[in-house]
């Protein structure tokens, strides 16, 4: 990542505090990957996600963004809030990608399932004085983290944040409908 997108946008742990910034969150996890797992050598799962997590970082970077942290199967990517289109579609690029990849190394039902909200968190450096690390925090980490997916999900904040061109790439989905008792409080 550039420096001028880095020190304007993303915070930069090593240099910068804690501060409030809009960012576009996004929590990406692999299907079925305990399955998966157990019908392979550690060293093979090993490989496969250090494989996994750089193409990630690749495809954050070219966007503007950054890999926040991997959590074993899962990532956490942010990017500027103001690279929502490049980051969306590096996005899908990197779902295409990874699907592919799992499905031709054997990973038969290993998908990448990817969700995206925009909204402010406090980033920065976190963590114990000899072992500082940078991370987001806040509510809206959460809210990207329970976007209900099971392949691609944007929340209503991202799409708004995409140009006319790139919404094109999304439609809306209405969840499920639940029935709930006439004096129940709504879901």
């Amino acid at each position: 990542m550039s420096d001028s997108v880095q020190s304007s946008t993303v915070v930069d742990a090593a240099t910068s505090p804690r501060r409030r910034i809009e960012l576009l969150v996004v929590f990406a996890d692999l299907t079925r990957y305990q399955a998966e797992c157990a019908r392979r050598s550690d060293e093979e799962v090993a490989d496969a996600l250090d494989a996994h997590y750089a193409r990630v970082s690749i495809h954050a970077e070219r966007a503007g963004g950054r890999l926040v942290k991997p959590i074993g199967d899962a990532v956490l990517v942010v990017f500027p809030a103001g690279r929502a289109d490049a980051a969306m579609r590096a996005l899908l690029d990197l779902k295409a990608e990874a699907d592919e990849w799992f499905s031709r190394h054997g990973w038969r039902e290993t998908r990448l399932v990817v969700k995206a909200h925009v909204g402010p968190v406090i980033a920065g450096d976190y963590g114990p004085a000899n072992d500082r690390r940078f991370d987001v925090i806040g509510h809206h980490v959460n809210v990207a983290a329970t976007l209900p997916s099971r392949d691609v999900s944007i929340s209503v904040e991202a799409f708004r944040a995409l140009s006319p061109e790139t919404r094109k790439l999304f439609k809306k989905h209405t969840p499920p409908v639940v029935y709930i008792p006439l004096d129940g409080q709504r879901p």
